[in-house]
């Protein structure tokens, strides 16, 4: 690990995230709120590994952070695996290498088989993308 590899302590509340699967494992790491409320929180500090050939963060990984994020929101309100069905991501702004990226999601229905849910990650309180998503509700069977 290189001395750009490094994360600061995370902000006020938030705690290191369990495994998340290879794919975010090796993504992260991330962050989320101790405390829950109704909105789900997570953050990620954004390394070069992060980042495009101009130093801002890259559209792959803010995408993957809101749909992480946004999955976790479902499985908090449901109680159930989600996977994606639909994603749509809207870029608003930019975020840099050695930046906080703050993202917050929440359910806004769910039905027995899906549940829609919106999203946003910002930089110091400017929006930098917002997304929303459709999951299918994964049930085991026995």
């Amino acid at each position: 690990m290189t001395e750009k590899d490094v994360v600061p302590e995370p902000p006020p509340g938030f705690v290191p995230s369990g495994s998340r699967g290879p794919f975010s494992s090796h993504n992260g790491p991330y962050f989320h709120r101790a405390e829950m409320g109704e909105v789900t929180e997570q953050a990620f500090y954004a390394l070069p590994r992060h980042a495009n050939g101009l130093g801002l963060v890259h559209g792959g990984m803010l995408t993957a952070f809101l749909d992480g994020l946004m999955g976790a929101a479902v499985y908090r309100a449901a109680r159930q695996t989600a996977v994606t069905i639909h994603l749509s991501i809207d870029f608003l702004h930019m975020a840099r290498v050695g930046e906080w990226v703050m993202g917050e999601a929440r359910v806004t229905r769910a039905t027995r088989d899906v549940a829609f849910v919106e999203a946003r990650a910002h930089v110091a309180g400017t929006d930098v993308v917002r997304g929303s998503a459709v999951f299918k509700l994964m049930r085991r069977h026995g």
